[in-house]
C-alpha cells in the first residue's frame, strides 16, 4: 500500500495550466493523493483532506521543472503506475482507487473513476467509469488501447483511444474478485499483456488481437505479491516487483523472458524491502527499482529505516547487475527516467516531493527536489 502525508494546497491549483515544451521537452506526470498521512506507520486519513491533484513536469529541462498542476481524483493504493501517458503525449488517464467513504469520511471505499486529462487542452476531459479499484494503467505503443487493473473486482477494464476519444471496450474478469488485479505491462508489439495479481500471487498473460483483449488461461508465479511490472523497450523481457508482508525480509524481483514460446520466470534479483516503483531507461539498458526500505514501518521496528533505495541495475539480456543507488525521502514510490538516460524521478511521499537524481552510468546522484501538492503516489513518462 502506498502512503502519504498531507501538505498544504500550492497555490498553482488556483491557476490556468500553462504548459510550453521545447524541442527536448519530455512529459512526467505525478499524481497525489491528499487522503493518507502516516501516523506511526499506520496509514490514516487527515480531516477534511483537500482535492488530490496531478502535476506536469518537464523532464527534459536541466533541471527539471513542474509546468502545471489540476485537480483529479487518485489514490495512494495500489502500485504507482495508475498513471499512463500516450505515446505522442496528448492524453494522460488517472485512475483513483478509493475515495473518502460519503457516510463516514475517516475511512475510504472502493473508488472506480479513470480520469482522461488533454495535456494540449491543458484540461479533465472526461471521467470514465471502470470496476471498482482501478489501479495500474498500461498504454500500448501505437496509443489506441488502455488497460485498467481493477483490484476490487478481479478484473481488467479495456479502452480504446482514438483522438482525444477514450471509449470502453469491455473487460477481462479473472473470476476470482480476491485475485488483485494490480498493474499492467504491454510488450512493445502490442500483442501481449502481463497483469500482476497480489491477491493470489499471479501473473496472468493476456492475448491482444487488435482492440481484442482475452485470457490466455496461462499464468506465471513469482514471489509473495507480484504489484509493479514494465516490460523492457526492447521486447525482450519484462520485470515485476514484489510487496512481500513489508515485514523487514529482503524481496526479489523477478524477470520475465518474452523471447521463447510462451513467457516464463526465468530469474530472481534481490533488491531491498517492499519494492514499490520500476522503470527502464528508454534505450532498455538500464532499469531503476524503488525499495521502501523499511520506512513506511512505525520507528520502533527493528527493520525501519529513515530512507526509501533508488537501485539502478544494468540489463543484458535476462542478466540484472546492480550499477548504483541513493537514498531518498521515506515511503518512496514511483520512479521515471529522461530519454538520455541521465535523470531520474524518484517520489517521496514524506517529503510531498521528488527527489532529482543525476546518473552518469556509474553513480547516482541526488541533485534536487520537486515540491507537489499532496503526496506523490504515481508516476510515469510516455512509452515509445
Amino acid at each position: 500500500m502506498k502512503l502519504a502525508l498531507r501538505v498544504s494546497t500550492l497555490a498553482a491549483l488556483t491557476l490556468p495550466l500553462v504548459i510550453s515544451f521545447g524541442a527536448a521537452a519530455q512529459l512526467a506526470v505525478s499524481s497525489n493523493d491528499y487522503k493518507a498521512v502516516l501516523v506511526n506507520g499506520v496509514n490514516t486519513i487527515p480531516p477534511n483532506p483537500p482535492e488530490d491533484t496531478v502535476t506536469l513536469i518537464d523532464l527534459g529541462a536541466s533541471p527539471p521543472k513542474i509546468v502545471g498542476e489540476l485537480k483529479a481524483p487518485s489514490s495512494v493504493v495500489g502500485p504507482p503506475q495508475n498513471v499512463a501517458i500516450t505515446p505522442d503525449e496528448s492524453l494522460t488517464l488517472v485512475a483513483a482507487n478509493t475515495k473518502l467513504d460519503p457516510a463516514d469520511p475517516k475511512k475510504t471505499v472502493p473508488d472506480n473513476r479513470l480520469t482522461v486529462i488533454d495535456l494540449k487542452a491543458k484540461a479533465v476531459i472526461a471521467t470514465l467509469q471502470t470496476d471498482p479499484g482501478p489501479a495500474g494503467i498500461s498504454i500500448n505503443r501505437a496509443g489506441t488501447l488502455a488497460l485498467v487493473a481493477n483490484r476490487n473486482a478481479g478484473a481488467v477494464s479495456i479502452f480504446t483511444i482514438s483522438g482525444r476519444s477514450v471509449t470502453p471496450a469491455g473487460k477481462v474478469d479473472f473470476g476470482d474478485p480476491k485475485s488483485g488485479p494490480s498493474s499492467v505491462a504491454f510488450t512493445p508489439d502490442g500483442k501481449t499483456a502481463l497483469v500482476t495479481r497480489d491477491g493470489d500471487h499471479k501473473i496472468s498473460i493476456l492475448a491482444v488481437d487488435g482492440n481484442k483483449v482475452t485470457d490466455t488461461k496461462r499464468t506465471l508465479t513469482a514471489g509473495f505479491r507480484p504489484y509493479t511490472i514494465q516490460a523492457s523497450p526492447k521486447g525482450d523481457i519484462a520485470i515485476v516487483g514484489n510487496q512481500g508482508g513489508n515485514s523487514g525480509d529482503i524481496v526479489a524481483v523477478h524477470v520475465i523472458d518474452l523471447t521463447g514460446k510462451a513467457p516464463r520466470i526465468v530469474r530472481a534479483v534481490d533488491v531491498g524491502q517492499y519494492v514499490e516503483g520500476l522503470a527502464f531507461s528508454d534505450d532498455g539498458n538500464y532499469v531503476a527499482i524503488l525499495a521502501q526500505n523499511g520506512s513506511s514501518l512505525a520507528e520502533n521496528h527493528p527493520f525501519y529505516n529513515d530512507h526509501t533505495l533508488v537501485v539502478v541495475f544494468s540489463v543484458k539480456g535476462t542478466e540484472l547487475t546492480k550499477v548504483a543507488e541513493a537514498k531518498t525521502g521515506k515511503w518512496g514510490q514511483g520512479v521515471a527516467w529522461s530519454r538520455d538516460g541521465k535523470t531520474l524521478l524518484a517520489q517521496s511521499m514524506s517529503d510531498n516531493a521528488l527527489a532529482v537524481l543525476s546518473f552518469d552510468g556509474k553513480s547516482l546522484q541526488v541533485t534536487g527536489q520537486l515540491k507537489v501538492s499532496g503526496g506523490p503516489e504515481g508516476l510515469r513518462t510516455a512509452e515509445h
